[in-house]
């Protein structure tokens, strides 16, 4: 089990992110006032610290810099500020990595296990290599290291399945998230045809997919073995 020591006054986001990590194994204890983490985390043991930069009481970059002084803990700073001051302070005083939100919750629990295993945590197992690899930044999908050329439609659709994959999706929350599919698309009958064409692109076989499977009555599932 990975303990994370988190420093949030969002007590939702707070939750919503605990509710989460769970099922990879993390446990997370959240403190909403950074005074309390800091006297915790003189008696209790954890592997990773979340840490908030707009608290009550004190400022997140103050704390950011206690904790590195008084302790040998990577720290993951979650923060809305925008400003790349406090991202270049947050780094030079010590932490690990600096996420902006809003942010996937998928992403932290990655960022999480790459940098527990640079500290060499032995309780986090190395991950198979996917064989699709999702580039926000870029915009693009990988398989097997080899680019995907996707439409901008049928990029939306599958990022969204790779984000959640193992988990069926239904069609509705595929057109909630695609701003394309909201304003060009209307009906099942238009998305089958996306995935169509994205099962053709993406599967030895269309015919019978391995990745990409539709649950009858539900949605889609996507595996990336």
């Amino acid at each position: 089990m990975i303990k994370i020591a988190m420093i949030e006054d969002d007590v939702e986001l707070a939750e919503i992110l605990t509710e989460y990590l769970k099922q990879f194994n993390i446990e997370v204890t959240n403190y909403e006032e950074p005074f309390l983490a800091l006297s915790s985390l003189k008696i209790n043991t954890y592997d990773l610290i979340i840490l908030d930069l707009t608290l009550p009481g004190m400022d997140g970059l103050d704390v950011c810099k206690a904790i590195v002084k008084d302790f040998d803990i990577p720290i993951i700073i979650s923060s809305a500020r925008s400003d790349i001051t406090d991202k270049v302070t947050a780094l030079q005083l010590g932490a690990d990595d600096y996420l902006p939100k809003p942010y996937d919750p998928r992403e932290l629990e990655v960022r999480i296990k790459t940098i527990l295993r640079r500290f060499n945590h032995s309780n986090i197992p190395e991950e198979k290599t996917k064989t699709f690899v999702l580039d926000i930044e870029k915009k693009e999908i990988t398989k097997n290291h080899k680019y995907v050329k996707l439409t901008a439609a049928e990029f939306e659709v599958l990022s969204l399945l790779i984000k959640r994959e193992g988990f069926v999706i239904s069609r509705e929350d595929i057109f909630d998230n695609s701003d394309l599919l909201n304003q060009d698309y209307e009906g099942s009958g238009s998305l089958a045809v996306i995935i169509n064409r994205i099962r053709q692109k993406i599967e030895d076989n269309p015919k019978e997919p391995k990745y990409l499977h539709t649950i009858r009555g539900m949605g889609y599932k996507f595996y990336n073995e």
